[in-house]
């Protein structure tokens, strides 16, 4: 296979990565939305909710299609639906019609996420292979600060709808690039009615094997607790005097600790292997929220006091994370695909609900949010006990 053109590679990055951008640029203006629509904090993060309900749920249906139609054909369409998606909410006047737009963009930000995915597989071999996984890595791990800063901004000197013009505006450049750039790669055969039934019958495997279910529940619980950070970092900041144009600044120390944690893990894997890594992963997070929540207790009301100890839960998730994700879709090789989806899925909905729980308590300051982030680490941890107790016993 030739080795494929620089600007393929870009494209598919920023095909990825719009999905991330399209998930978090509003975030700070979540602070101001419960007064510009005389609305509860809890229906405010339904908008955040059910953008990452959409993005998982349709990632399973996005996936076999693909195999069926080709991977060009959806991903053109699901840039299609995030433009309209990302139009309406500019235009929304109320807050259901901004969820349900927030939806829309979601349902149509997945299908990148897929088809990316699926591409990087089909049109790249071994060492372009992982060289693109690591930019997609970078992608992942840099776009949602990056996003909050520019939403921060765009918030403060044009209004809130600018960010979603902005979004729409980078949907109609990647469907440009989508259908001039992204060659029409297509399965060879797509799947016939007993290809889904093997298909449908390999989930019904993956949920009857207790170490996959485990290993699912610990990026589960990681995904959870960092979608509530994300949720609820713009309340807390703004109870410490933060406007929404300095909000992603201080959203960075998560991403970007996570970051330094995903290669201190290619670095040390080999030498401790990923059992220790786990562990190690699990202990910086629990300090880390301990430290928060001791530090709120004790009245350290700074944006600094709140930030500075999640660093260490970005280095916590960055060597914890790699290990989980590869123990989920090893635990099965042959269903290392239908692994992924429905680990991603899992993933999404657990974010969903992570971040509706933020809009439940209130949050003058940062115990709440702290504590909430605490039981989904607890709920972590206690798999990764039973984890490794499993594993023990399969030698």
């Amino acid at each position: 296979m030739a080795t494929p053109h620089p600007f393929l590679t870009l494209n598919l990055v920023l095909q990825l990565a719009f999905g991330l951008l399209a998930m978090t640029i509003c975030i700070p203006s979540m602070q101001d939305w419960p007064t510009t629509f005389a609305a509860s904090q809890a229906a405010v993060q339904l908008t955040f909710s059910s953008f990452v309900l959409a993005f998982g749920v349709l990632q399973l249906v996005y996936g076999p299609v693909s195999d069926r139609v080709g991977r060009k054909p959806v991903m053109l369409f699901g840039l299609v639906l995030a433009l309209a998606g990302s139009a309406l909410a500019a235009l929304a006047p109320d807050l259901p019609l901004l969820t349900l737009a927030r939806f829309l963009q979601g349902a149509g930000c997945a299908a990148g996420m897929v088809t990316t995915r699926a591409m990087v597989q089909d049109l790249f071999q071994g060492h372009e292979r992982t060289r693109m996984m690591a930019l997609i890595g970078m992608a992942m791990g840099l776009c949602p600060p990056l996003a909050t800063v520019v939403g921060g901004h765009l918030h403060v000197r044009l209004g809130w709808q600018a960010n979603f013009w902005l979004v729409a505006g980078l949907a109609a450049a990647l469907l440009v690039a989508a259908w001039r750039g992204i060659p029409d790669h297509k399965p060879a055969a797509g799947p016939r009615a007993g290809a889904i039934r093997d298909l449908l019958a390999g989930y019904g495997r993956l949920l009857g094997e207790r170490t996959f279910l485990l290993f699912a529940g610990l990026m589960v619980t990681t995904t959870a607790a960092f979608y509530t950070f994300l949720a609820g970092a713009p309340i807390v900041l703004k109870t410490y005097g933060v406007t929404p144009e300095r909000v992603g600044y201080y959203i960075m120390c998560i991403p970007l600790s996570y970051i330094g944690g995903n290669l201190l893990t290619s670095r040390l894997v080999r030498r401790l292997g990923d059992r220790k890594l786990m562990a190690a992963g699990q202990g910086f997070t629990v300090a880390s929220l301990l430290l928060l929540l001791a530090l709120g207790l004790a009245g350290a009301s700074t944006p600094l006091a709140f930030t500075l100890p999640l660093m260490l839960l970005g280095i916590g998730h960055g060597l914890l994370a790699p290990s989980a994700l590869s123990g989920t879709v090893g635990v099965i090789p042959a269903l290392a695909g239908s692994a992924a989806a429905a680990g991603g899925l899992l993933q999404q909905l657990s974010g969903a609900f992570g971040g509706f729980t933020v809009g439940l308590v209130p949050h003058e300051g940062q115990v709440n949010l702290a504590l909430l982030m605490l039981a989904w680490t607890a709920v972590g941890l206690a798999l990764q006990f039973l984890l490794h107790a499993a594993i023990r016993r399969r030698g």
